[in-house]
């Protein structure tokens, strides 16, 4: 890390970088009601089309061949622009209570560590180990609640989801030196691509009326696409660029619950004590790898 980026973690954060990590923190929170609210108005496959698409022109300027790399960023860009949305975005459509997928997608973060261990050959020590049988029992008691049994296929699928998105943090963490506004032109283009064959061939219907979609759907997705991606993931690159990571992380933490609590709120679906505990379960496990991970300078992301 630089002398700048050292005087900056010592020195706190500045007003900018509160205005950056809030701005992540609400748009991270929301994002999985604008996708829940974007895959109802639209079509699961068609509406992640649609997002990919407005990825790969917002970052069309960054879009460059880097030599020697192209086969790792094409294959992260169908991990993560593509597979990772054929899952979350049918589990999405078939559920009804958005928050408790809210919490199976959090298996992302132990999933990662998972799969650092096995194939980076990183090491870890108890307190990761109990965060990560803590998260997975978590999700467990979410399938055994009668009060969303009926959820467990959504569940399922979400959990699927994360185990792609660990994949994809996974894969971005061996190209260091291919800067994050590249990786997401390559997302949003082979994305797009790819997810629009797949929409003509499974939802023609749908495609063929994204020209009379109203603006409330399309401004969904521009949430989802610019927010999420753009500014969430965006401004934490840019804040791990100027403090450190055991610095910046904890703040991450935030975003799951927020998710959890206003999707509850926002779609009327029932928390019942069963799902509060593995919530709570859940988030705590999530916590301890990503403040361990943070101190040992390994920066995992949720699927936000």
């Amino acid at each position: 890390m630089s002398s700048a980026s050292s005087s900056a973690g010592q020195s706190g954060f500045g007003t900018r970088d509160w205005i950056v990590l809030t701005a992540m923190t609400i748009v991270w929170g929301l994002n999985i009601i604008f996708v829940k609210l974007s895959v109802d108005a639209i079509a699961p496959m068609t509406a992640a089309f649609l997002r990919q698409s407005m990825i790969a022109l917002a970052c069309l300027p960054f879009l460059r061949v880097v030599p020697g790399r192209m086969a790792a960023i094409v294959t992260l860009s169908l991990v993560v622009g593509v597979l990772f949305y054929l899952p979350m975005n049918y589990a999405l459509a078939m559920a009804k209570n958005v928050s408790a997928l809210a919490i199976a997608s959090q298996l992302s973060v132990p999933f990662a560590v998972i799969l650092s261990v096995l194939f980076l050959g990183e090491r870890i020590g108890l307190p990761r180990i109990m965060g990560i049988v803590m998260a997975f029992s978590g999700v467990l008691l979410l399938g055994v609640d009668p009060g969303i049994v009926h959820e467990l296929p959504a569940i399922g699928l979400a959990s699927i989801s994360a185990f792609v998105w660990a994949a994809g943090s996974l894969l971005t963490r061996r190209l260091p030196d291919v800067p994050v506004p590249v990786l997401f032109a390559w997302f949003g283009v082979v994305g797009s691509v790819t997810l629009g064959t797949i929409s003509i061939i499974v939802e023609p219907a749908a495609m063929a009326g994204v020209g009379h979609l109203p603006w409330q759907a399309f401004g969904a997705v521009a949430f989802s696409a610019l927010g999420s991606s753009l500014i969430g993931h965006g401004g934490l690159a840019w804040l791990v660029q100027r403090h450190p990571i055991a610095l910046v992380m904890p703040y991450t933490l935030i975003a799951p619950v927020l998710s959890v609590i206003v999707a509850a709120l926002a779609f009327g679906t029932p928390v019942t004590g069963l799902m509060l505990l593995g919530g709570v379960i859940v988030l705590a496990g999530v916590a301890i790898i990503t403040l361990r991970s943070a101190q040992k300078g390994v920066m995992i992301e949720d699927m936000q």
